[in-house]
């Protein structure tokens, strides 16, 4: 059987991807809703909505929630931040 803190430490990884994996969805998610809307409504409704400022804020705090639980391998941490944080440079 396992010692107790080898299974803490698999714990807190286990818990630090599925951290990781949430905000890919998350991040994926706006931006599946600012794609629907732009569809539905046109890209000048998107351009004039209050939400698309308030979807870029979710966007960082997503990426900062991540790097603070998720810290190996830094690499997951470079792609998430590049690809969430592009769309954002994108959207301006």
């Amino acid at each position: 059987m396992p010692d107790p803190t080898s299974v803490l430490l698999y714990i807190k990884q286990m818990l630090g991807d599925l951290i990781y994996i949430n905000g890919i969805i998350a991040a994926e998610l706006i931006n599946i809703t600012e794609n629907t809307a732009a569809m539905r409504r046109g890209e000048d409704f998107l351009a004039e909505s209050q939400c698309t400022q308030e979807h870029d804020d979710l966007k960082e705090n997503i990426v900062k929630i991540v790097k603070n639980y998720k810290q190996k391998p830094e690499e997951f941490l470079k792609i998430l931040e590049k690809h969430v944080l592009k769309h954002l440079d994108e959207s301006k």
